[in-house]
């Protein structure tokens, strides 16, 4: 599955928030369009049929997305050539 960027999930996250949290406040009976979309968005992005799933779901990637990641070690080849060496995967550059 396609993970998306993080700033961008919490941009929708942080949005879908506070605008579901100005509705309520407002005691609109019904969400607005934009609250609709955001919530489909959030779906799509963290594969759920869900809204409170998907919010979990993007909190979740994004407190991993905070946790330092140990570099891969790779070594030079020669002729411009990056390989990861876990992974076996060469890159050219």
């Amino acid at each position: 599955m396609l993970m998306p960027h993080p700033a961008t999930l919490r941009k929708l996250v942080e949005e879908y928030e506070a605008l579901i949290a100005r509705e309520a406040e407002s005691g609109a009976a019904k969400t607005n369009q934009r609250s609709q979309d955001l919530a489909y968005t959030l779906c799509v992005s963290t594969g759920t049929r869900d809204v409170p799933l998907a919010l979990e779901k993007a909190r979740r990637q994004l407190a991993a997305a905070q946790r330092p990641v140990a570099p891969m070690p790779v070594r030079c080849t020669g002729a411009g050539v990056v390989e990861a060496r876990e992974a076996g995967e060469t890159v050219s550059q």
